[in-house]
């Protein structure tokens, strides 16, 4: 073992390696780097950036999210309101036709003349060239839809002649107006049902098409 007091002095190199027997290297090796403030704002600046860029990207994920499942609910929601109105409609226009029969067959029996009187006026130019009409009509209104049914033709000035059938199988206010090249019939209870049917067949068509909602556009759906 070598003396401490006999080995020679040497100057100090800062080396940073040193093998087992006391030699010294002084190649570089590996270190931390310092930077400047400078290129640290820089780093610091960059990493801010980054994740505030991660920070929206994530942000809007998420309300993009957020806006299908809005408008997922929204078509829910406008499907059961629609259904809602058009149940709404059915039964206002139900009311409505009750309420017109009511009042219909109150006027029928409180005029029952009225309708064979407006048919003869809007078949005025068919008839006019006919020698006679027929009526055929419930046995008790016979004579006074009879007289009615010649007061309109003096009116219309239709000149032939005006013959009336009692028949019992039609129902107060119903007539038959034959005139040879045509007829015309009247039966309110027949005329309440074609309206109901019209009027169920609308009701239907609307509720099929008219509730329709129009598909939503790409930059809605997102």
């Amino acid at each position: 073992m070598p003396d401490p007091a006999r080995t020679p002095a040497r100057k100090f190199t800062f080396d940073t390696v040193f093998d087992d027997e006391g030699a010294t290297s002084s190649e570089p090796s590996s270190y931390r780097r310092l930077y400047t403030a400078e290129e640290a704002e820089k780093l610091a600046a960059a990493a801010r950036a980054e994740g505030e860029a991660l920070a929206t990207r994530r942000s809007q994920a998420q309300a993009a999210r957020a806006l299908a499942e809005l408008a997922e609910a929204a078509k829910a929601a406008l499907s059961t309101l629609a259904a809602v109105a058009h149940e709404h409609r059915v039964g206002s226009a139900e009311l409505a036709l009750a309420a017109a029969r009511k009042i219909g067959d109150a006027a029928c029996e409180r005029f029952p003349e009225a309708p064979l009187q407006a048919a003869l006026a809007a078949l005025a130019r068919e008839v006019e060239a006919s020698p006679r009409l027929i009526l055929r009509a419930e046995p008790d209104l016979l004579e006074a839809l009879q007289a009615a049914l010649k007061e309109t033709a003096e009116a219309i000035g239709y000149p032939g002649q005006i013959l009336a059938k009692a028949d019992p199988t039609l129902a107060p206010a119903a007539f038959v107006l034959d005139w040879g090249d045509g007829s015309a019939a009247f039966d309110p209870a027949e005329a309440a049902a074609r309206v109901a049917a019209a009027l169920e067949g609308a009701l239907a068509a609307e509720g099929l098409h008219a509730e329709a909602l129009p598909p939503l556009n790409p930059a809605e759906e997102a």
